[in-house]
């Protein structure tokens, strides 16, 4: 908004409540011969100025105005208040509602407005007026009324509207021509476009076939890995026969020789008492005392029951690598108990956890899960020996807990206290062949592993994990596989 010049503060502080007749007389003539549209109201909205400027430009003579309230009739069809009367009610809310951000404070007269608005009735066609409106003060400071100066700034808002008009032309103008010297730059463009398009045709074609050989490759390099893993797991299955046959051989041959012992101890306890008449007494005597007859009564079933417990344990190692190397074993979805497949599995991974750390068990009480059980202990056997491998110099604590979640979900926890996983590699740690550890110490197949078999059996795994303070892994699995899933499935390797 242009604002015009506002009122001149001495004119606006010549009023005042107390001033002598001849001073009245004087201002009046003053407001008169101004040259600026001025009107003045007291606190009771009342015109008690109404100059000549005022009559010619909004058409309404001195003598019907002074001493009435009717000054909105020069500027609207129906009573409302004008910028003077907000003044006097110093109601600035009002000022919102009725000037919509068309008025500001004076910059010029503390305490004054100025808007700029349009007035239909004013004139055949209407007039555009600025408009100051000020406080009327005594010598106290109280307001006794306000006085508000109009301008008629029509001829300038005709003229910016005919810029305006003539801006909107020549803009229409240049976007006409902008737009044909467009269809020609296109038209020139043309073959340049078609020669980028096939350019970029023919590196997403390159991209897609390097994609395709990367992809080709990995695969490769997983056929290659899964073979060595199913040579192993034959080899180890065939070793756990071949070792079972002999074992079974001398798990058989204790139990007769323990009997034999027996036999043999009852007829050393009769000969013990036929001893003493007999002529050889002596000579018995000397043989049992020189053998230590008594010692051997108490060694050798200690040594027998130690021996049997032994082959007791290589038979349970045996069994668990036969199990685990999943030859002869059932490989239909089953209810198992993930407890007694954990154990399995501890026992055999005991070999690379002992000299690193100590595992402890602390199970839940869970469910029977619905469940491929060789593919659940290979999950738990990665875990664990990942733990393991995470432990450093110093020797550490795996912690192997089960629980159940109370909505048809059990979960497996393994933590370690290891040296944790860094955050720049947390988002890989289930790609395949992707692994931290040393050339020629880790495929990077195990948590693919994992996580390919957790996913099958529509669970999930969870990691947790801080630097230098350890890992948590929780795979969360459903007790029962949804009607068909286990079907549809089938027997996975």
């Amino acid at each position: 908004m242009n604002a015009a010049a506002p009122a001149s503060p001495p004119l606006a502080a010549a009023i005042v409540a107390d001033e002598p007749q001849h001073a009245a007389i004087a201002l009046s003539e003053f407001f008169d011969g101004h040259p600026v549209a001025t009107f003045a109201i007291d606190t009771r909205h009342v015109i008690t100025h109404w100059n000549r400027a005022c009559e010619h430009l909004l058409g309404w003579s001195k003598l019907a105005m002074v001493g009435t309230s009717n000054h909105w009739q020069a500027f609207y069809p129906k009573p409302r208040a004008v910028l003077a009367d907000l003044i006097v009610a110093g109601d600035e809310t009002q000022m919102e509602l009725l000037y919509p951000g068309k008025y500001r404070a004076s910059a010029l007269i503390p305490g004054a407005y100025e808007a700029e608005d349009f007035f239909p009735n004013i004139g055949a066609s209407g007039h555009w007026l600025h408009f100051t409106a000020a406080p009327l003060r005594d010598h106290q400071g109280h307001i006794v009324g306000a006085i508000e100066t109009l301008r008629d700034v029509t001829e300038r808002r005709v003229a910016e509207n005919a810029l305006r008009r003539a801006h909107d032309n020549l803009e229409h103008v240049v976007e006409k021509r902008t737009a044909q010297l467009a269809d020609m730059n296109e038209q020139l463009q043309e073959d340049i476009r078609q020669r980028h398009l096939a350019e970029a045709e023919l590196r997403r074609s390159n991209l897609e076939l390097t994609e395709l050989n990367s992809q080709l490759s990995r695969a490769q390099q997983q056929l290659v890995q899964a073979d060595k893993l199913a040579s192993i797991g034959q080899l180890a299955a065939g070793v756990a026969h071949e070792i079972n046959n002999p074992i079974g051989y001398i798990f058989s041959n204790f139990s007769t020789l323990q009997t034999y012992l027996d036999q043999l101890f009852e007829m050393l306890d009769a000969y013990q008492k036929a001893e003493p008449g007999t002529a050889a007494a002596a000579a018995l005597r000397a043989q049992r005392e020189q053998i230590d007859l008594d010692f051997l009564r108490e060694d050798i079933p200690a040594l027998m029951a130690e021996s049997r417990e032994g082959i007791v344990r290589v038979r349970h190692i045996v069994q668990d690598l036969k199990d685990f190397s999943r030859v002869d074993a059932n490989q239909d979805w089953v209810w198992s108990n993930l407890h007694r497949g954990i154990d399995s599995t501890l026992n055999i991974v005991a070999n690379e956890v002992k000299y690193k750390a100590d595992v402890v068990k602390e199970y839940g009480d869970i469910p029977d899960i619905q469940c491929l059980p060789l593919q659940i202990n290979q999950v738990v056997m990665n875990l664990v020996v990942n733990a393991a491998h995470a432990i450093g110099e110093q020797r550490g604590r795996i912690t192997v807990r089960t629980g159940a979640d109370g909505d048809g979900m059990v979960w497996i926890e393994v933590a370690d206290n290891g040296s944790g996983i860094a955050p720049d590699t947390l988002s890989r740690i289930f790609d395949p062949f992707f692994t931290t550890k040393a050339v020629g110490k880790g495929t990077g197949l195990g948590l693919s592993l994992a996580y390919g078999i957790v996913q099958k059996h529509g669970g999930r795994i969870d990691v947790d994990t801080e630097l230098g303070k350890g890992t948590r892994f929780r795979v969360r699995l459903p007790v029962s596989q949804p009607e068909g899933e286990a079907d549809a499935a089938g027997s996975a390797p």
